[in-house]
């Protein structure tokens, strides 16, 4: 595999040797071509992180793993670490600066720098303390079960942040794997979308196509299997999953389910198409709900199938749902002021 950069400064992978990726990381970074506000230094990480210790430890995936961190300053950051010895994941790593350095919207985690001194490439972010909306949403007790509204709120701030990325960045980004463990919550339980590392460029080169499997089961656009291509629209398909996960708090992909149950989106249009939406609605949302509440729930049901259509020209943009899901809010709001 060889890894070069393209006209738009952009990394396509191919194959190099371990050695050669990483030298290619420290230049990026080091000459700050990425635009980065600040390169911390390796004993500032190592002495903000306790020396990645488990302790702060908030969490782990394929590519590396994230840990709380204390600045001199008092400032509490997110520290993401790759792991060691994977290419991929110094390629991910590269590639979410690259991502980041060119937006700034309130409802995407902010990129506060990088280290480039130790053995490993280190992003250090801005810190969300309320975790992410996988944990709230099956959270078994560990936080207070999402009020209706409030799930309307993040499902409207998510939307908007992708929208942004798909309608205002330039040249348009594609997150590619949108779903609950990657949305983050503040402490206003404000939405902070987060991990670039499949994220790419909307142009029209063949550095989106991939015949390796992109994004998560369960949130992976269908029409993938077809082309091998992640576009806006794939984003807007993952984005209807994550609405019915709010809605009904049933996971993704459940193999506790009847097989022919496994996915949610097809369990889910099933019940549709036999006006049975309501039987899988979270039940702790159905307690008490007003009958505006029932039928916003609804709503927001239908916009969820018609972003998993299985043609990409069916589903609606971003930019279409955000407002979609806006009005429905509004909708809510303004009965509460009555």
């Amino acid at each position: 595999m060889k890894i070069i950069i393209s006209k738009q400064n952009r990394i396509v992978a191919g194959s190099q040797s371990w050695a050669s990726i990483r030298k290619l990381h420290r230049h990026l970074l080091s000459t700050n071509n990425a635009g980065l506000d600040r390169i911390f230094s390796g004993k500032e990480i190592v002495k903000a992180t306790n020396n990645f210790s488990k302790s702060n430890l908030l969490g782990f995936g394929g590519f590396g793993e994230v840990f709380k961190g204390d600045l001199d300053d008092g400032t509490t950051v997110a520290v993401k670490r790759a792991k060691l010895g994977n290419e991929k994941s110094i390629y991910q790593i590269v590639n979410e600066v690259q991502i980041l350095c060119q937006v700034s919207h309130k409802n995407l985690v902010k990129l506060l720098g990088c280290c480039i001194e130790l053995d490993m490439p280190i992003l250090v972010y801005e810190y969300v303390p309320n975790g992410t909306l996988h944990e709230h949403v099956y959270s078994n007790g560990t936080y207070e079960p999402l009020p209706w509204r409030r799930r309307l709120m993040i499902a409207h701030q998510t939307a908007q942040g992708l929208a942004y990325l798909h309608s205002s960045a330039s040249p348009p980004i594609y997150h590619r794997d949108v779903k609950l463990s990657n949305i983050l919550l503040d402490e206003n339980l404000d939405v902070k979308v987060a991990d670039f590392g499949l994220s790419r460029l909307g142009v029209s080169d063949v550095s989106h196509v991939t015949t390796c499997a992109q994004g998560t089961l369960g949130y992976l656009d269908p029409e993938y299997y077809l082309n091998f291509q992640l576009t806006d629209k794939s984003d807007v398909y993952s984005f209807g999953v994550v609405l019915f996960e709010l809605l009904t708090c049933k996971k993704a992909i459940d193999f506790n389910r009847d097989e022919e149950d496994v996915n949610l989106v097809v369990f889910l249009r099933k019940a549709l198409r036999e006006g049975r939406l309501e039987e899988m609605i979270d039940p702790v949302m159905l307690k008490g709900a007003t009958e505006v509440e029932m039928e916003s729930m609804k709503e927001l049901g239908v916009l969820a199938e018609r972003c998993v259509k299985e043609t990409r020209q069916s589903r609606p943009t971003m930019k279409a749902a955000a407002k979609e899901i806006e009005s429905i809010l509004n909708g809510l709001l303004l009965l509460r002021r009555e």
